[in-house]
C-alpha cells in the first residue's frame, strides 16, 4: 500500500507526458527551420516569417493571457505560446519550461547595412561594403613634398651659381646705378652707427657728471651747517651745483631724444630698407642661376627629349625674372623714401642737438628750456609719479 502510494505520487502522469511530446512536436513543426534562422541571423528577419509571426500571436497581442486574463508577460515564441521568464504556455495552457526567452523580432533591417553604419561612423577609410581601403596621401603632405624638393633644387642652383661667379666662371646681372645706391645706404648706415655710439657714451659719461654734480651739492649743504665761518660761501657753491645738475637733467633728457631717434633711424627704418635688399640679391642669383640653366638649353642640341625641359627651364627663367623685376622696383623706391625721410628726421635732431648743448654751455637755461618745449621732450622726473596706462 505503502510502495504502490508512493509510486503514484513519484510517477508523472503518461498523458501529461503524451500532451507535452505532442505540443513540442507542433512547436518545432510551427518554428521556422534552421536555414531560414541562419538567413535571419545574417540579413534580419525577412517579411514572411513576421508575417507569419504576427498571425500566430495575435490573439495575445492585446495583452491577454491563455486563460482569458491579462498577459503576465511578454508575447513570444510561434504556434500561440506566451511566456512569463522562462515559462511557456501553449494554447491548452500547458506548463513548458525553457532555458530562456525566445529573443524578440528583429527589424527588418538587413545586418550587413547596420554593420558598415557602424563601421563608417568612426572611420572614413573603409567601402559600402565594409572592407576596408587604406586613406590616400592627403594634400598636404604632397605639398610638402614638393615643397621641400622645390627648395632643395632653389638652393643647389643658387649655391652653384654664387660659387661659379666668385671663381669667375659665371656671369651676374648688375644694376651699376642700382648698386650705388645700395653701396651707399650701407656707407651710412655705418656712420650713423657710429654717431649713435658716441652720443651714447657721452650720455653715459654726462649722466656720471650730473650725478656727481648732485652728490657735491648735497656735501656742500651739509658743510654750510656745520662751518659757521664759511656757511655763505658753502651755500653759494651748493646752489651752483644744483642749477647745474638742474641743466644738466634737461640736457639729459635731449640727448636721450636725440640717441632714440637715431636708434630708430639706423636700427629699424634703415635696416627695413637693407632686408628688401637681402631679399632682391637672393631673387638676382636664382634669376641668373635659372638664367644660365635656360641659355645652356637653348644652346643645346634640339631633339624631342629636350624639348620638355626647355619649356620647364624657360617657365621657371620667366617666373624669377619677374620676381627678380618685383623686388628691383621695390628696392628703388624704399631707397628714395628713405632718403627723403632720412633728410627730415636729421634735421631735426641735429638742430634740437645743437641748440641743447649751446645753450647749457652756455649757461642760458631760459634757452635750454625752450629747447625742450619747442620739441616737445617731456623729462621724466625722478620723483614724479608714473603716468596712467591709458596716459601711456
Amino acid at each position: 500500500m505503502t510502495d504502490s502510494s508512493h509510486q503514484k505520487h513519484t510517477e508523472p502522469p503518461q498523458q501529461d507526458d503524451d500532451n507535452f511530446e505532442r505540443d513540442l512536436q507542433e512547436m518545432l513543426e510551427d518554428g521556422p527551420s534552421l536555414n531560414e534562422i541562419t538567413s535571419n541571423v545574417q540579413g534580419g528577419t525577412p517579411n514572411s516569417v513576421s508575417a507569419q509571426f504576427a498571425e500566430q500571436v495575435g490573439p495575445f497581442a492585446a495583452g491577454s493571457s491563455p486563460g482569458g486574463g491579462p498577459a503576465a508577460g511578454p508575447v513570444d515564441g510561434a504556434g500561440g505560446a506566451s511566456g512569463v521568464g522562462g515559462i511557456i504556455y501553449n494554447s491548452s495552457g500547458t506548463r513548458l519550461t525553457r532555458s530562456s526567452t525566445v529573443p524578440p523580432v528583429t527589424s527588418n533591417v538587413p545586418l550587413s547595412n547596420s554593420r558598415m553604419q557602424v563601421e563608417t561612423s568612426g572611420s572614413v577609410g573603409n567601402s559600402p561594403n565594409g572592407d576596408f581601403v587604406p586613406k590616400p596621401i592627403g594634400s598636404s603632405a604632397q605639398n610638402k613634398i614638393d615643397t621641400i624638393k622645390e627648395w632643395s633644387m632653389n638652393t643647389f642652383k643658387t649655391t652653384k651659381q654664387f660659387l661659379s661667379e666668385r671663381f669667375g666662371k659665371a656671369s651676374r646681372t648688375v644694376d651699376l646705378e642700382l648698386e650705388a645706391s645700395i653701396e651707399s645706404l650701407r656707407d651710412t648706415q655705418r656712420k650713423y652707427s657710429n654717431i649713435l655710439r658716441l652720443a651714447r657714451a657721452m650720455a653715459s659719461h654726462f649722466y656720471n657728471v650730473v650725478q656727481t654734480q648732485r652728490l657735491l651739492g648735497e656735501s656742500f649743504s651739509e658743510l654750510s651747517q656745520k662751518s659757521p665761518e664759511l656757511q655763505e660761501e658753502f651755500i653759494y657753491n651748493c646752489e651752483t651745483q644744483r642749477t647745474l645738475v638742474k641743466n644738466g637733467e634737461i640736457l639729459l633728457g635731449a640727448l636721450n631724444f636725440f640717441i632714440s631717434s637715431v636708434n630708430t633711424l639706423c636700427n629699424k627704418t634703415i635696416e627695413d630698407t637693407l632686408m628688401t635688399v637681402k631679399h632682391y640679391e637672393t631673387a638676382r642669383l636664382e634669376y641668373d642661376a635659372y638664367r644660365s640653366d635656360y641659355e645652356a638649353l637653348e644652346t643645346g642640341p634640339r631633339e624631342a627629349a629636350t624639348q620638355a625641359k626647355l619649356q620647364e627651364g624657360r617657365k621657371k627663367f620667366e617666373e624669377h625674372k619677374l620676381k627678380f623685376e618685383r623686388l628691383r622696383g621695390d628696392v628703388q623706391i624704399k631707397i628714395k623714401f628713405l632718403d627723403e625721410n632720412r633728410v627730415k628726421v636729421m634735421h631735426k635732431q641735429l638742430l634740437l642737438f645743437h641748440n641743447a648743448i649751446s645753450a647749457y654751455f652756455s649757461g642760458n637755461a631760459s634757452a635750454l628750456e625752450a629747447t625742450l618745449k619747442q620739441f616737445n621732450i617731456q623729462l621724466k622726473r625722478p620723483n614724479a609719479e608714473k603716468p596712467s596706462w591709458i596716459e601711456s
